[in-house]
C-alpha cells in the first residue's frame, strides 16, 4: 500500500505498508516510497500556500493512485504548491524494484498544463484499442485521452481537461461530482469506477459512489449507484484536518472480497469491503450496493 504522510518538514511524501489480510498492517516502511523536490512541483506561477491542504503547509505528493501495467508499476499524483498550483504528475517504478522497496523511480513529470487546478486523474489498468487510456474528468462527461507511450510525457506537451459540476438533476445524491477515486477495476460486466461526490442538500459531507463502465468504450456509463455506497458516519471520519470527507485511491479484489481504501478526515487510512458478486449483482439491479464494514487502520 502506498500512502500520504506529513514528513518532519511538513511536506506531503508517500508512504509504504504492506497487509497480508487487506485489513490489519503487518509492516510499515521507516523511509518515504516516493517524494518530489519542491523545485520539481514548481508551476510558473510562484503560489503561496494560503492554508493547509489536509493538515500540510509545504505541499507535496498528494492522492498517489498506482496503476499495474505489465512489469512497470505508473504512479499518477497531485503535486500540490499552493491551490493556485495543482498539477497532476506521472513517475514508474519497476515491478521487482518496488517489490522490494528499492525506490529507483523515474524522474516525474507532470502531465497536465501549469497554473490549472487539476485533480483525480487516472491511469486503466490494460491497454484499449490498443492504446493506454487516461481518465482526466468525469463531469460532465468522462474524458479519456488515448496515447502510445507514457514516454511522449516530457515535461512540454500536457492533457487539456475540464472539468464542472456538470447538470445533475438537483434531487440526485450526487448532483455536485467531484472527481475520480482508485484506477478501475475490470469486471464481466465492465469497468468498475469509484468516485467522490456531494448532496449541495448537504454540502459538508464527501460520499463514495460507483459506476461501471462499457469495456470497450470507457466513456459510456452502463450503471450507476443511486445511491451512495458509503457516507462519513463513522467518529474517525468526522475527527480531523477535513470532517466528514472520505477520499479514496486505491482499489483491490483479494479472493471474493472488494477492499477499497481511502481517507477518513485527511487523517487516518481506512478500509470497507464487500463481497465482489453480491455487490456488482446488486448494483446492476437495483443500483443501491454497499460497502458492508470499515476498519480504521
Amino acid at each position: 500500500m502506498i500512502y500520504r504522510a506529513i514528513g518532519d518538514n511538513d511536506e506531503s511524501v508517500l508512504g509504504y505498508a504492506i497487509s497480508h489480510d487487506g485489513i490489519h498492517i503487518h509492516r510499515r516502511s521507516s523511509i518515504p516510497a516516493f517524494f518530489q523536490k519542491k523545485e520539481e512541483r514548481k508551476s510558473i506561477a510562484n503560489c503561496q500556500v494560503t492554508y493547509s491542504s489536509g493538515g500540510g503547509w509545504s505541499g507535496g505528493c498528494e492522492d498517489p493512485r498506482l496503476t499495474l501495467l505489465e512489469n512497470d508499476v505508473h504512479l499518477i499524483y497531485t503535486a500540490f504548491d499552493g491551490w493556485g498550483s495543482i498539477r497532476i504528475a506521472l513517475s514508474s517504478i519497476g515491478l521487482e524494484k518496488f517489490l522490494n522497496e528499492e525506490w529507483d523511480w523515474s524522474k516525474p513529470v507532470f502531465i497536465s498544463p501549469p497554473d490549472q487546478i487539476n485533480k483525480n486523474w487516472l491511469l486503466f489498468p490494460e491497454k484499449i484499442k490498443g492504446k493506454l487510456a487516461i481518465l482526466h474528468s468525469i463531469s460532465p462527461n468522462i474524458l479519456i485521452d488515448y496515447v502510445d507511450s507514457l514516454d511522449q510525457f516530457d515535461g512540454s506537451n500536457f492533457i487539456q481537461s475540464h472539468h464542472n459540476k456538470g447538470k445533475r438533476d438537483s434531487k440526485v445524491w450526487d448532483n455536485w461530482i467531484r472527481g475520480a477515486g482508485p484506477p478501475p477495476i475490470k469486471t464481466k460486466y465492465g469497468w468498475l469506477l469509484f468516485y467522490h461526490a456531494m448532496d449541495q442538500r448537504d454540502p459538508n459531507r464527501y460520499k463514495l459512489g460507483v459506476m461501471i463502465l462499457d469495456l470497450k468504450d470507457p466513456t459510456k456509463v452502463l450503471y450507476r449507484s443511486q445511491k451512495p455506497i458509503l457516507e462519513p458516519d463513522e467518529i474517525y471520519e468526522n475527527q480531523g484536518f477535513k470532517w466528514g470527507v472520505i477520499y479514496s485511491c486505491g482499489a483491490v479484489i483479494m479472493g471474493k472480497t472488494l477492499f477499497v481504501y481511502y481517507g477518513g478526515a485527511d487523517r487516518v487510512v481506512c478500509v470497507a469491503a464487500t463481497n465482489l458478486d453480491k455487490f456488482l449483482k446488486q448494483l446492476i439491479k437495483k443500483g443501491e450496493s454497499k460497502l458492508k464494514w470499515t476498519t480504521k487502520k
